[in-house]
């Protein structure tokens, strides 16, 4: 196969994999409803960080161990999920806090961030780390576009990096986007805002739970 031909091939499989609903998409949504476009924007760029440390990962060999010890892996799978539900929670508890209801009311004010730009960004990279799908998928695809003759290993994994990254940046830029323009219609509603995000973090909940039963299977 050709490189190119490769290239495409890994561009179309982690765009498939990066558009289906998860953990990092619920994050975005429910930043950006809960704090606005900028708590977006720096979710999103923790993602970002977080998709190329996963690559570094599976370059150490470390996801590869994690797979190969199924201790180590549930134990992943179990901390993914207690996250999952922790950030759930919290987006629970934001949707009924007085500044995401004057938010909603004061359009033309910007919504006061509820936690620092750092805080946010740091919570993306966890967000990242912790799907242990990442690590499922890194494993089976992430090596067989690796080795090339055309580049060195090193020159391969940043062109696979940036690809991951693109389409993270585009699929969720996108998501982001229609968080913050639904964010935008119901401004004039608190409620609506409300369920919103108390929507988000009742999924991510149920994620959580549905990876807990998984895991115990």
């Amino acid at each position: 196969m050709e490189p190119t031909h490769s290239l495409w091939i890994f561009f179309i499989l982690t765009f498939g994999i990066i558009v289906l609903p998860g953990l990092d998409m619920a994050f975005i949504v429910g930043t950006a409803v809960a704090s606005g476009a900028r708590a977006g924007g720096v979710a999103l760029a923790g993602i970002v960080v977080g998709g190329v440390l996963h690559v570094l990962i599976n370059l150490s060999g470390l996801a590869a161990l994690l797979l190969w010890w199924p201790a180590a892996f549930n134990l992943l799978l179990l901390a993914g999920a207690a996250y999952m539900a922790w950030i759930g929670w919290g987006m629970v508890r934001a949707a009924w806090q007085p500044a995401v209801a004057a938010a909603a009311e004061e359009v033309s004010q910007p919504a006061r961030l509820p936690q620092s730009s750092m805080a946010i960004f740091s919570k993306g990279v966890l967000n990242c780390l912790l799907n242990p799908k990442a690590y499922a998928f890194m494993l089976a695809v992430f090596p067989a576009y690796l080795q090339t003759q055309e580049r060195s290993v090193a020159a391969q994994a940043a062109l696979l990096s940036a690809i991951i990254a693109g389409n993270q940046i585009v699929i969720y830029g996108t998501v982001l986007l229609s968080a913050l323009g639904a964010r935008r219609v119901a401004a004039p509603g608190a409620g609506v805002q409300r369920g919103l995000l108390a929507g988000v973090g009742l999924l991510l909940m149920a994620a959580a739970a549905l990876t807990l039963l998984s895991a115990w299977k």
